[in-house]
């Protein structure tokens, strides 16, 4: 399926604690947003979503965790893909110190082909994360995986995207009632862990205004969230701010989302 010179269209590969991975595209650039998933994995994934690798120019880093960049030596090696990071996040992926990093500045916006590509800083436990803003023509996609609050500067790059890619990582009662140490429990309920349901239900609202047509739930934990809990709160949020045109949709950690396309 053919874009328009200003259309985008975005497939999340992979989200989850066990490797995350965003696939954009315009007509004429794709590139990935982390890479989290080994590079055989990535490639599989691309093949069964229809995704062609040789099209893919780059990957843009959001930060060092593994689930963020375990397969981009790899895809280095074999595509021969540009890598864009911050200073300190190249500094802090683990055996890719030597690798041939593009280093942008927060808040700088920089071109991947017809793609331009705005990183924001947001608060998470790593060296420097990033969400990010990529933009083709008129098309807008958000894109914000890994933070544990929203932030006005958050809320100000988001607002006005068609498409927001947003973590609800988990249910607050979930994350008490867990076995998990309190240690990680207040790691994940922090300033600098992960978004609730209800929190990304409230930003998402926030940020809508008469420009979100689609929302992907990202990052969702597999012990302290379920699917259906998630997509039932975020909807019927949306819904009470008369936000129900909004589509709602999924991403998983085994298996490639739907494609959006705008």
């Amino acid at each position: 399926m053919s874009l328009a010179p200003s259309q985008l269209r975005v497939c999340v590969l992979a989200s989850g604690s066990s490797g995350n991975c965003i696939h954009v595209e315009s007509a004429a650039t794709a590139l990935l947003v982390d890479a989290g998933l080994s590079a055989r994995e990535t490639l599989r994934r691309m093949e069964a979503a229809g995704l062609d690798p040789a099209r893919l120019r780059a990957i843009c880093v959001s930060h060092e965790h593994t689930d963020h960049v375990a397969g981009i030596a790899q895809l280095h090696k074999k595509l021969g893909l540009e890598l864009y990071a911050n200073g300190d996040t190249a500094r802090n992926v683990r055996g890719a110190e030597h690798l041939p990093w593009k280093l942008f500045s927060d808040g700088s916006p920089f071109p991947v082909g017809d793609i331009e590509v705005l990183p924001f800083p947001l608060p998470h436990d790593a060296y420097a994360p990033v969400g990010f803003v990529l933009s083709c023509g008129g098309a807008r996609l958000g894109i914000a995986t890994d933070l544990g609050m929203p932030t006005q500067l958050a809320r100000e790059r988001l607002r006005g995207c068609q498409t927001v890619v947003l973590e609800a990582n988990h249910d607050e009662m979930l994350v008490h009632s867990s076995f998990r140490p309190w240690s990680l429990k207040q790691r994940i309920l922090g300033r600098q862990g992960h978004l609730s349901n209800e929190t990304a239900a409230a930003l998402l609202a926030d940020i809508a205004g008469d420009t979100l047509r689609q929302v992907f739930l990202a990052h969702l934990s597999r012990e302290c969230n379920k699917l259906d809990l998630a997509l039932h709160i975020v909807r019927t949020h949306l819904a009470s701010a008369g936000l129900g045109h909004v589509r709602v949709l999924a991403t998983h950690p085994d298996r490639p989302s739907e494609f959006a396309e705008w």
